[in-house]
């Protein structure tokens, strides 16, 4: 029949729909209780009050124990008849006490008194007797003390004159280094000199030879001489090295060549000459040997 159900579409099961109308409602009961049943606010934490002790309070006493009361004297059964009791006889009058003054205190030890007396007192020096010198004794004190006066004397005279040596020993030896150190001076001096006069030298001679290798090149030699003549001018320049005046001083014997000498060194102006005008003054008046065969 449950199989017949299942196959028919329109057949409901019995009890299917209240069932599920309970199973909705159990589901908004726990909806209902997870929304209304927790408390989602929350709350900042409540404030403290702490108290600060700079040092902590003495632990608290413990309480005294109770002592326990003595035992109760055991009461006699029987007690005894009271015995009477005489009067007492009446005293005679005694004469009030006299009453004694206590003596004072004696006053406290002054400190400085106390201090003196623990303080020990130096014992007394006993003096030695003053021995009498006899003059022979007294006359060899007299000479050893001399003695030693002149012996201290001399060793402060020997330590002077020590002293004096030292000094003069010095200043000869400052004077000996004064001395080489001026000689080294001259001598670098005299070197530089030489040195400077060497390099103006050969920068004459250089600038000489520059000449005379110009002035040949512009001589046209006659042929056929005899021998190496020489003819000698002098010659006048002007700054910039151009010729003023070239005269013959001496002649090589040949009037063809003295004359092919003098065309090429008006042919060779302007002469050179050193750029440095302190040495013009070496090639104003200018000597020229030209040898014929050189």
């Amino acid at each position: 029949m449950r199989a017949a159900a299942l196959r028919d579409p329109s057949h409901v099961e019995p009890g299917l729909v209240p069932a599920g109308i309970l199973a909705v409602l159990v589901h908004l009961l726990f909806l209902g209780f997870l929304i209304f049943g927790f408390n989602w606010r929350t709350y900042p934490p409540e404030n403290m009050m702490v108290d600060l002790w700079s040092s902590l309070p003495p632990p608290p006493q413990p309480a005294p124990r109770p002592q326990p009361a003595p035992p109760p004297r055991p009461v006699p059964l029987v007690q005894p008849p009271a015995k009477p009791v005489p009067p007492p006889a009446p005293k005679p009058a005694e004469p009030p006490p006299q009453v004694k003054e206590a003596p004072p205190p004696p006053p406290p030890p002054k400190p400085e008194i106390a201090v003196e007396e623990k303080i020990e007192k130096p014992k007394p020096v006993e003096k030695k007797p003053v021995e009498k010198k006899s003059p022979e004794t007294r006359q060899s004190a007299e000479k050893d003390q001399k003695e030693r006066i002149e012996k201290e004397l001399r060793a402060q005279k020997e330590k002077e004159e020590k002293e004096l040596k030292a000094k003069e020993q010095q200043a000869r030896v400052a004077a000996e280094v004064e001395r080489l150190r001026r000689e080294e001076e001259a001598e670098e001096k005299l070197q530089a000199q030489a040195a400077a006069q060497s390099r103006l030298s050969n920068e004459i001679a250089e600038y000489k030879a520059r000449i005379l290798a110009k002035i040949k090149r512009n001589i046209i030699m006659p042929p056929d001489l005899p021998g190496n003549p020489v003819a000698e001018f002098d010659v006048t320049l002007l700054p910039g090295g151009d010729i003023l005046d070239a005269r013959l001083r001496s002649s090589s014997g040949h009037a063809g060549f003295d004359e092919a000498v003098e065309r090429a060194i008006f042919l060779s102006k302007p002469l050179p000459v050193p750029p440095d005008p302190a040495l013009f003054p070496k090639f104003r008046n200018l000597n020229l040997k030209v040898h014929y065969r050189e």
